[in-house]
């Protein structure tokens, strides 16, 4: 025969401090939001547009048919050894990266570097150095990616003997930038304000202990 169960559900600020502990990992547990990436991607490419990157893309399928292209990044994290961003595209002199880097993001001092350093190589080899850069392998951070560095010379002249080494660690630094704001950007959404902030708007609920009720 049905039974008839009352019982008392809790608001998070009702909660105690132990039981509020309770409730944020359950929140965690879930997950961000699907493609909450998808901010840190958008600053990445618009990044690498000024720096004269063209990141390769690949066609993906959308749910009412058709497809749209994505860019070739990628990550993993953010808990083991090894994980990190990497991505493919080519590179080409941008001319005024440097300025257009420091309008972009006056702050960043990493972006400020690897700008002056493409900068600075392209002008000793004339502006004519263009990379391809592309992942191997199915791990994910800046060490996955070759570097294919060339020079279109009309007089056939190589690279500078440091052009390879210096393009390709400007496009590791890069990596490994994106992946500092991929972090950067999970730890805010799993933070403690955030996950309060989170629970409050969607109104859960929770028994005195903090587990999840209704």
């Amino acid at each position: 025969m049905p039974e008839v169960i009352c019982t008392t559900v809790y608001q998070f600020p009702e909660l105690s401090d132990a039981a509020k502990e309770k409730a944020r990992s359950w929140y965690r547990e879930l997950g961000p939001h699907d493609d909450w990436w998808d901010a840190v991607y958008e600053v990445f490419e618009r990044v690498c547009e000024i720096l004269g990157i063209c990141l390769k893309t690949t066609p993906v399928r959308l749910m009412g048919g058709g497809t749209r292209a994505k860019p070739c990044i990628w990550f993993s994290g953010f808990w083991s050894q090894g994980d990190g961003a990497s991505f493919e595209g080519y590179l080409s002199h941008a001319k005024g990266a440097a300025a257009r880097i420091r309008d972009y993001a006056p702050t960043d001092a990493t972006l400020h570097a690897i700008a002056d350093r493409l900068q600075a190589i392209q002008r000793r080899n004339f502006y004519q150095l263009a990379a391809e850069v592309s992942h191997r392998g199915r791990y994910f951070h800046e060490y996955t990616m070759s570097v294919d560095v060339t020079r279109d010379s009309p007089t056939w002249q190589p690279p500078t003997e440091d052009a390879e080494e210096i393009v390709t660690e400007a496009i590791r630094d890069l990596a490994r930038w994106l992946y500092c704001r991929l972090q950067a950007e999970y730890d805010h959404l799993t933070s403690d304000d955030t996950v309060e902030e989170g629970i409050i708007a969607n109104e859960y609920t929770f028994t005195k202990g903090g587990r999840r009720f209704g």
